[in-house]
């Protein structure tokens, strides 16, 4: 397998990294964390006006119709540059859509691709919340998904419920229609439990086939292991600018011996994460997605594991800066944190991988 990007992938990714790295640069971080608003609205904007948040939409809905390999290069740029907006949520909302929706369901992702639309998911919520008919022909949910990224702000959030007798659905939330718990997220993101007591709710795909929570649940580890492969550039970058020109005893930190087996260790585990990476989105772009699992799986391993591990490796290198939260390196420590709860912690992948094996 070659996971070198095509040339259209390459211009994406450099599109991406363009404009946030205009638009995502430390000091308008900085203005938007003390502005106190849940997301960035001028970049959100921005991306929308580049196409990034059209590109992975069906062309029904005005999108380029691109798969999850683009889905995948988008995202690590966005981790990269730990952009305070719901781009992860609401692609990968409206990519499952795209996939197991109906015709008018795809239609409506339309307004996505002008910024005018955001969506989120609660992949790993299925257990607590069950999916009833009401006498009419709809449907109704009922129970309490985990802490939901972006739920406050969302037009749409992505639900599986149980359904009858051991099935899964896969089910569209509108506003008002759960109350919402805010709960702190580990990346300083809004985040809420929805609770849901005979909430309306819009079945997408098959009734309790499972096929589109599946479908969910794959697109959300991966673009949770694209984000968290960019947050990991990201922060061996920044260390190792930081290495370079910091000096002790006369020296760059750099040319320490010492130093260099650390920041080699940030370096291979940035390389096993993107392996992974590269490896998943490819097989669930090529098909068929079940295949993709297992490297999935490795991937999510690796970020909620070594990946993690990697950050604390990068805050030790910085030493006593690296614990001020007014120094750039606390957005990926955590955002890299964040990524690893999403994923569902090292064990519980491992556990995965493990029963893939078996």
């Amino acid at each position: 397998m070659d996971f070198t990007l095509d040339e259209a992938q390459e211009e994406l990714r450099g599109l991406a990294a363009g404009l946030l790295g205009r638009e995502a640069a430390p000091a308008r971080l900085e203005a938007h964390e003390r502005s106190g608003e849940p997301y960035d609205a001028g970049l959100w904007r921005a991306l929308a006006r580049a196409g990034l948040l059209g590109a992975v939409l069906p062309e029904e809905a005005g999108g380029a119709g691109l798969g999850p390999v683009e889905l995948a290069v988008i995202l690590r740029e966005v981790g990269a540059h730990v952009a305070p907006v719901p781009v992860q949520q609401s692609l990968v909302a409206a990519m499952t859509v795209a996939g197991y929706g109906s015709a008018a369901q795809r239609r409506a992702l339309a307004p996505l691709a002008e910024g005018e639309l955001v969506l989120s998911a609660a992949p790993r919520g299925a257990g607590a919340v069950t999916a009833r008919r009401t006498p009419g022909g709809g449907w109704v949910l009922d129970g309490r998904t985990g802490a939901v990224p972006y739920a406050a702000q969302a037009d749409r959030v992505l639900v599986p419920a149980a359904v009858g007798d051991g099935g899964t659905g896969l089910f569209l939330v509108g506003p008002g229609a759960a109350e919402l718990r805010a709960v702190p997220l580990p990346s300083g993101e809004p985040g809420a439990v929805l609770v849901l007591d005979g909430a309306p709710a819009e079945p997408v795909g098959p009734d309790g086939d499972g096929e589109a929570p599946r479908g969910l649940r794959r697109l959300a580890t991966a673009g949770a292991v694209a984000t968290a492969s960019g947050v990991l550039a990201g922060a061996l970058a920044l260390t190792t600018g930081y290495i370079g020109t910091r000096r002790q005893f006369g020296r760059a930190l750099a040319e320490f011996q010492a130093v260099t087996v650390q920041i080699a260790d940030v370096y291979i585990a940035g390389r096993a994460l993107d392996v992974a990476l590269w490896s998943g989105v490819w097989r669930l772009a090529e098909g068929p997605p079940e295949e993709a699992e297992a490297d999935l799986a490795v991937g999510a391993f690796t970020a909620a594991d070594a990946g993690l591990k990697a950050l604390y490796t990068c805050q030790h290198l910085h030493g006593g800066i690296g614990l001020d939260v007014t120094y750039p390196l606390h957005r990926y420590f955590a955002w890299a944190r964040h990524q690893a709860h999403l994923l569902g912690g090292a064990e519980a992948r491992l556990d995965e991988i493990g029963a893939l094996a078996g």
